[in-house]
């Protein structure tokens, strides 16, 4: 399906204006980056990349959908017959899936001709702001689980189509499963669910619906043992199951005390392997408050597909480079800085991460502990060869995650991580 519509009026309207005054074809560099993160927040993740370059190879515009844009006035004659053989063929350079970024980190590089550069800005930023507020969310939430697992179960609390991308940007970030299908149809993302209160209300009582869950799904399900009374449910669910029970969820309540008693009973009961899973508008903050608790898993739903209080990135798509020349929007809230940037991260010898640097222009020499944060993404509109696959950039997430300091991983509200120092133009 073409993405082409995907974007707003002015970004046609100034493609149509460039044609008529002939700066259309100057060659630009535009650059995705976000001036702050979120109000007290320490890193932000990058996600979202490889759906853009998807999204990017359908980038085209029909004949009958440039008629309707030409006949309501949108672009005059030159546009449209420019939007009717469009196809991006420029550079796409940027910071890989998985990577930490602070304020200022050129996230995105994109480099070509004006009119064709220009017309992308809606599009990347509606991918970018979205999976990167939901990555970045989902990371401080696995950090806050300190290696017990996390399942997305969301879907239900956002768009259709924002949900499949919202648990994919969970998966990299590190959640172990979703409830989504789609997300392990489209990314490989490993699925997880087995019943709701419903399937339990369903039936004359606990025991009944029970015998049918564990019938269709074996010993090894999990039973969600709270629709009714939690300490009934348990005896229930040992006595249809067994001591060989997989996993019982709690959905609501104080899941701290409850898990406490819950974990007492079990044992109590002989279930002594059965785990405990509990779920209800957990967010980072509940999960880590639930540290000392029995819990053995989590479910995550609204606050994930939600960014947890913050839904963008605040990502911005700016122009900063024209035909070589340095250009720099120079509002006072809203500062820029010209030029095409390289970006590098310090480290120490241990390979803490100590400080990110955005220069501008290339850079002569990396130290020792220098590592560049910018690879190319796509080369005259094609996609570069073995980009990094979701697994990869789980796995780079993990390892980046490894190289902040201490502080940095702090869930209370502080200063970046690390510090950006940008480096000016000689």
């Amino acid at each position: 399906m073409s993405t082409g519509l995907l974007t707003d009026r002015y970004e046609l309207t100034m493609l149509d204006a460039a044609l008529r005054d002939g700066t259309a074809d100057r060659h630009c560099v535009f650059e995705v980056f976000a001036r702050r993160l979120p109000e007290g927040r320490r890193y932000g993740v990058v996600a979202g990349t490889a759906r853009l370059l998807d999204a990017l190879r359908d980038f085209t515009f029909d004949e009958a959908t440039v008629e309707r844009l030409h006949r309501a006035g949108v672009v005059g004659e030159q546009a449209a017959a420019l939007l009717t053989a469009y196809r991006f063929r420029g550079d796409i350079d940027g910071y890989p899936e998985g990577e930490l970024y602070f304020p200022y980190s050129p996230v995105l590089t994109v480099s070509g001709a004006f009119a064709e550069a220009v017309i992308l800005e809606t599009l990347a930023l509606s991918v970018l702001n979205h999976d990167s507020a939901i990555a970045s969310a989902a990371a401080r939430m696995v950090s806050a689980a300190e290696g017990r697992p996390v399942i997305e179960m969301g879907s239900r609390r956002t768009h259709e189509e924002a949900a499949v991308a919202a648990a994919r940007a969970a998966y990299l970030a590190g959640f172990a499963s979703t409830s989504n299908l789609a997300a392990g149809e489209r990314y490989g993302v490993p699925t997880a669910g087995t019943a709701a209160h419903a399937f339990t209300l369903l039936h004359d009582d606990e025991s009944a619906a029970f015998r049918g869950q564990v019938a269709a799904l074996g010993d090894d399900t999990t039973l969600l043992v709270d629709t009714y009374d939690l300490t009934a449910g348990i005896a229930a669910a040992v006595d249809v199951a067994g001591p060989s029970l997989g996993a019982i969820r709690i959905d609501s309540g104080d899941l701290g005390v409850l898990a406490r008693q819950a974990r007492e009973q079990l044992d109590k009961l002989g279930a002594t392997n059965t785990h405990i899973i509990v779920s209800g508008d957990l967010n980072e903050f509940s999960i880590a408050a639930l540290g000392a608790s029995p819990v053995d898993g989590y479910g995550a739903g609204t606050a994930v597909v939600t960014g947890s209080g913050a839904p963008t990135a605040e990502m911005v798509y700016k122009l900063v480079e024209v035909d070589g020349r340095r250009v720099a929007k120079r509002s006072e809230h809203k500062e820029s800085h010209g030029g095409r940037k390289t970006a590098y991260r310090i480290h120490k010898e241990s390979g803490t991460a100590v400080e990110e640097v955005v220069a501008a222009g290339p850079v002569a020499q990396l130290g020792e502990h220098d590592r560049l944060l910018q690879r190319p993404l796509m080369r005259a509109g094609d996609p570069v060869p073995d980009l990094p696959s979701l697994p990869e950039s789980r796995e780079h997430l993990r390892r980046a995650m490894i190289s902040l300091p201490w502080d940095g991983l702090k869930l209370s509200r502080g200063e970046p991580a690390i510090p950006t120092r940008i480096v000016p133009a000689d």
